[in-house]
């Protein structure tokens, strides 16, 4: 069985730098044996924020690659709060997904399905498979068009 890191490689796919909070927050909280992952907006390559509605400025499936984009953030501030191995996670508990959507829009599940896939694509669906909140809203912070958060059981 590949490891979730030799999954990301094998999917083409890298994980990026962490980004600061710009706000009074951290980027994770463990308690116990869960992680929870503050919200990770949609940014390009060069770390800007990616913008825009969804069913205005950006298609489904441009959504849906913003939402992954926000999976590897994820999972870059999961792989450090689990000390650099990915392989400590036993279970990912919950995705929640939040789309800047034009207000005829409903297209979010499909869109945060960007970030379910990858999840399920690095670890496994035993690992991967999770409870879900896609949910369409007026405006998210720096007009992201996607942003998603995380909870995950680690060993």
């Amino acid at each position: 069985m590949s490891s979730p890191e030799e999954n990301i490689a094998k999917l083409g796919l890298s994980l990026p730098q962490i980004s600061a909070p710009v706000a009074k927050y951290v980027p994770f909280v463990i308690v116990g044996d869960i992680v929870t992952i503050s919200g990770q907006v949609s940014k390009n390559d060069d770390g800007s924020v990616l913008t825009g509605k969804a069913g205005a400025d950006s298609s489904t499936d441009e959504a849906k690659k913003a939402a992954q984009n926000c999976g590897l953030q994820i999972l870059s501030v999961l792989k450090e709060a689990c000390g650099g191995d990915l392989s400590r996670v036993k279970k990912c508990v919950r995705i929640g997904g939040f789309v800047n959507a034009s207000l005829a829009y409903s297209e979010q599940p499909e869109v945060i399905n960007g970030v379910s896939e990858l999840i399920v694509a690095v670890f496994g669906e035993e690992i991967g498979m999770h409870a879900r909140a896609a949910v369409g809203v007026g405006s998210l912070p720096r007009n992201a068009l996607v942003e998603a958060e995380a909870q995950f059981q680690i060993v």
